[in-house]
Order: structure tokens, then sequence, then C-alpha cells
């Protein structure tokens, strides 16, 4: 069971998306969330320090929390403020957190100050150990991947391309594959990207375009007719990854699933170096 935690009234809409899903335990605070067991209201203020003095007491929220937690913020979200507040009240899970970048470009002020603080703090974090992981995500590269997105349908759209994601790389994680091994990356490489793969030539397409990656995790979904039928696929994926750029430190793993869709893949990037707010 994996404890879903959206922090603010834009990543409680990806968490929710869990909610329907078994295996997760979803938990959302924010501004607007509808009041329920698992549903807190956060106060709003106007100054970042407001928010750092009123951090909400959530031991009696959270007695259901399960081991492994993954958190979702919005960086540029003023309810951001709350993070580090939060997760000192369940800093004894295993906690891996999906951080959602804004297109910051015409974002000025305040938020623009939030979102440069939580972006440099939350991977400092990680790198100390004090998160398993957080993944990166930019809406600008969500957005140019999924080409035109209607205004009405805009935030939906991203939050779904995120929550089936990450839905999938949790079942890869806890299933074990046709074929292939995942190699576990070196316990500093905890700053994460996701890439949504074409699967002729596993080109990635990256949600967020991580500097200095050091290991290179793929996970081929291939439809079931497929992999009873095509003698010729797994050389010819091995044949493609065995291009792929890598040395004594970049490291490239993989591993096939079946599935009854059609093909569909992700890569998953990891680096010990903190990334810039560019």
């Amino acid at each position: 069971m994996i404890s879903v935690i959206g922090l603010g009234n834009a990543a409680s809409a990806i968490a929710e998306k869990f909610s329907n899903l078994t295996n997760y335990k979803v938990f959302l605070l924010g501004s607007k969330v509808d009041k329920g067991a698992n549903n807190f209201v956060l106060k709003s203020y106007n100054h970042p320090e407001e928010y750092e003095k009123n951090i909400p007491d959530l031991s009696n929220f959270f007695k259901e929390i399960t081991e492994n937690v993954q958190f979702y913020v919005v960086g540029s979200s003023m309810s951001s403020n709350y993070t580090l507040g939060v997760l000192e009240q369940i800093k004894d899970k295993k906690i891996d957190l999906i951080y959602i970048k804004p297109d910051t470009d015409l974002v000025s002020g305040v938020p623009k100050l939030v979102e440069n603080a939580a972006f440099g703090i939350l991977q400092e974090y990680a790198r100390s150990g004090l998160l398993n992981s957080i993944t990166l995500i930019s809406n600008i590269n969500l957005e140019n991947i999924l080409g035109n997105v209607p205004i009405k349908k805009y935030y939906d759209t991203l939050n779904e391309t995120v929550f089936s994601t990450i839905h999938y790389l949790n079942y890869f994680a806890h299933n074990e594959p046709e074929i292939g091994v995942q190699t576990k990356p070196a316990d500093v490489c905890r700053i994460r990207s996701i890439g949504a793969l074409n699967m002729e030539t596993l080109e990635e397409k990256w949600f967020f375009d991580l500097d200095n990656v050091r290991d290179l995790c793929y996970y081929l979904s291939i439809n079931k007719e497929k992999l009873e039928t095509d003698g010729t696929i797994h050389r010819k994926y091995v044949d493609i990854l065995k291009t792929k750029p890598r040395n004594a430190f970049r490291n490239i793993s993989y591993s096939i699933y079946e599935t009854d869709l059609d093909d569909f893949g992700f890569c998953v990037a990891h680096t010990n170096a903190t990334q810039n707010n560019t």
C-alpha cells in the first residue's frame, strides 16, 4: 500500500486521481479540498513566513499513513510553504517526492521566490537522505510532449499524464518483468526525471531535462501477443540500448513487461547533481 499525499490544491488534483485505485491511500491537503476523513483544509496567508509559523498538527490526520509515501507538491503554490513542516511530521516514512515545476517565465514576485526556494531546498533534502527521492517534472516539458492542449483541459490533461506515468512505474516496481534486471542506482543518486519512450527507437521525451545523469532505467511494456510470437523483440531493444552513451559513471539497465495494451515505455534517469532553476 502506498500513501499518496497532495499538498496544495494543484497537487491534490493529481493525488486525487489515485483514489479510485486499490493499493493507494490518498491524503489531500488544500484550501479548496472538501472536508473528509482523508482531506485536510489548509489556511491561506498573504506571506510565506505566515505559513511557516502556522504549520498544522497533522499527527491525527496521518495516523493511518503507510510506510511508503509519494508526496506531490507544485513549486510556486503558496501552500508549498507548508512542505517542510508537513515532511517533518512524517520523517520516519520512506518518502518519494514528486515536484511539479510550473512555467516560471511569467511568474514574478512572491510566487517566484517561493518556487526558487522550494526547488533548491527539496533537492537538498533528497541529497541528504531525508527524502528517498525527488522526481522533477516540468509543466513546459509535458506540454511540449503532449502537443496542443485545449485551455479548458490543460491542467487535467497534464495531471492525468503525471498520474498514469507514476502509476505504471509503481506497477513495474512491484511486479517481476518477463526479462531484464534493473540496476539499483547509487544511494547518492536521489534526484530523478522521467522520459516517455518512442517504442520504435527508444528515444526519450523527458518530463524534466536532467543534467549529469548517472543511471538510466528503461521500463518497456510490450503487448502480450507480440511477446508470444515475435522472436526479434528482445534483440532489437538490446541492440538499441547498446548504442546509448554509457561509461563508468553512467549505467543503463532495462526490463520488459507484458501488457494487453499497445506497446509503451518509460525511462527513469537518476543523478546526484543538484539541478539549476532555469
